[in-house]
């Protein structure tokens, strides 16, 4: 990505709209107020520039790795979860709220679906966080505690909900939930495609719901697929010793 001082934050906007989210997180306007040069918003927000500058830079850099999940182990597998794929919603869930309120107060009025898309990306930020903590708290320190036991050869202490099949029953529900939700934003965003007169928030918005529903359908991959049925086959395994 091109960026220097004197590029508008509109033109590094239009050059890459994830340039939007960092923009935001630094708390500067790009759509409104698109058209100052980045060194003037800096100014303006008493930023670092260079640290603006790297980030923005730092776009697109971040070549995905093909990993053999299948092959790691599962307290491997669950810290990479919780570190890569729950940081990420927690990141992102704020941008998108913002740009989902943003989007259906300046647009409602032309574009309806945008105010059913605000209430579904809040349904499912609530959905998401309640899912995160049962995991974190609940099914992910068990699959530890059974990967512990499979190493030391001990026998595992019996969970308070009986076995791991009923956490996991309810994780897959809730990623359920979270799916169809996401079918529904894919509908009626036609597949996450902008108006062509979108402003900038609007492409934001598009875009970053794109990107979301790309990791949730890898975070769900990894633990319908891999995670949820290695725990109940080493449950059942120490269950035998």
């Amino acid at each position: 990505m091109i960026v220097s001082e004197d590029r508008t934050i509109a033109d590094v906007v239009n050059q890459n709209i994830k340039a939007a989210d960092v923009f935001k997180k630094y708390g500067i306007d790009f759509c409104c107020g698109g058209g100052l040069t980045i060194q003037k918003a800096c100014d303006k927000n008493e930023i670092d520039y260079r640290a603006l500058e790297s980030e923005l830079k730092g776009i697109g850099n971040n070549i995905p790795r093909a990993f053999n999940y299948n092959k790691w182990e599962l307290d491997f597998l669950v810290d990479h979860i919780q570190n890569i794929h729950h940081t990420y919603v927690e990141e992102s869930i704020p941008i998108l709220l913002q740009y989902a309120n943003k989007v259906a107060k300046v647009h409602g009025h032309h574009y309806a679906e945008v105010v059913k898309i605000n209430e579904l990306v809040k349904e499912v930020a609530q959905e998401l966080a309640a899912h995160m903590k049962k995991e974190e708290l609940i099914l992910f320190p068990y699959v530890k505690q059974l990967v512990l036991a499979k190493n030391e050869n001990k026998k595992t202490i019996k969970p308070h909900f009986g076995s791991v099949d009923n956490p996991i029953n309810m994780m897959e529900n809730e990623h359920e939930t979270a799916g169809e939700i996401f079918k529904e934003i894919a509908d009626l965003t036609n597949d996450f495609t902008s108006p062509a007169n979108a402003c900038n928030t609007f492409k934001a918005l598009y875009a970053k719901l794109q990107e979301f529903e790309q990791d949730l359908h890898q975070h769900i991959h990894l633990e319908n697929n891999i995670l949820f049925p290695k725990s109940i086959k080493l449950e059942k395994q120490l269950s035998l010793q």
